[in-house]
């Protein structure tokens, strides 16, 4: 059985713990957070786990196989080095760090160790996003000849997402939050990014994150990327992932629908192949019974940091 301990029981972090709860092979036995309501809630819901509300306590007093960690991301690096110092297995969800050098002495160090270490970048496991790379890589839409990526919000932070951080300019963010995953995929599909141009829109509070950006960018042989975001407008929110290539065009919407053409007809839905989704529990497991697996590592983590600090510093 694989021994689990969490720290950060935000909305995001306790999306997996039920992931995690429902493994045959993996059992939660430790769950850390400042916030003595969470503690109690997750607790009671998973009864026999032993809550702290200091991370370094319990990783020294809990006999533990990984580590997930989904702390607010300034407090990514010195949370994460501290498991690794453990020997321990660590999940860090997304951004990996709050800087470039943070995330590449996270890498490095979890290499050294020789550790398993592993994002949370959910699109890499589920069945819309990865029939939109499967079918890229099938040759759908024939030669790339631009990418674009668009983030509109009404309101952000979304209702349903206030926190002390998520508007901030330190760590929030919709570049940051939302368009880190896009960043990631892109650079998985089509390959490394370069960061050309951006132009960022900010209200009249300094410390507030970004309100717009469009940025202009190109993959290694010239391609171009385009990002168009805004914050605060009239509308539903829009997330929409597209690829325009010389036989057709494909799109990704709101992180789970498909739809697209060939070249000269129309656009139409298209159905996600459902064989293409997997679990990142059980992915997370087999790696570390020393079986292949489909992991997201901290390598994977920094080249997005990379590009997604070009964007928004």
């Amino acid at each position: 059985m694989i021994k689990v301990g969490v720290i950060g029981l935000g909305a995001i972090g306790q999306r997996l713990i039920k992931n995690f709860n429902e493994h045959s092979d993996v059992t939660i036995v430790s769950v850390c957070d400042r916030v003595e309501e969470r503690l109690q809630e997750v607790s009671t819901e998973l009864k026999d786990v032993l809550t702290f509300s200091n991370y370094v306590q319990m990783l020294e007093e809990v006999e533990l196989d990984l580590v997930y960690v989904a702390v607010p991301p300034k407090f990514h690096h010195q949370v994460v080095s501290d498991v690794i110092a453990k020997g321990k297995h660590v999940l860090c969800e997304k951004p990996l760090a709050n800087s470039v050098e943070e995330a590449k002495s996270l890498y490095t160090h979890a290499k050294e160790k020789g550790i398993l270490h592993a994002m949370n970048f959910p699109l890499n496991y589920k069945e819309g996003s990865n029939t939109f790379a499967h079918l890229i890589q099938t040759g759908y839409i024939g030669d790339v000849r631009r990418v674009e990526l668009k983030m509109h919000f009404p309101e952000w932070p979304r209702p349903w997402q206030h926190n002390e951080w998520i508007a901030s300019k330190e760590q929030g963010g919709f570049v940051l939050e939302v368009g880190v995953h896009y960043i990631q995929q892109i650079q998985k599909i089509f390959g490394p990014i370069n960061v050309l141009n951006r132009s960022l829109q900010y209200s009249e509070d300094k410390a507030a994150c970004e309100i717009g950006i469009i940025a202009q960018m190109e993959l290694e042989d010239g391609t171009p990327i385009v990002i168009d975001g805004l914050s605060g407008i009239a509308g539903k929110e829009e997330i929409k992932f597209t690829a325009y290539g010389t036989e057709g065009t494909l799109s990704l919407l709101n992180w789970a629908d498909l739809e697209g053409g060939k070249v000269g007809e129309p656009i139409q839905t298209i159905e996600a192949d459902p064989s293409l989704s997997y679990s990142l529990v059980d992915h997370l497991v087999r790696a570390i019974k020393g079986e292949d697996a489909n992991i997201i590592d901290f390598y994977a983590g920094y080249e997005a940091q990379v590009v997604l600090e070009n964007l928004r510093n």
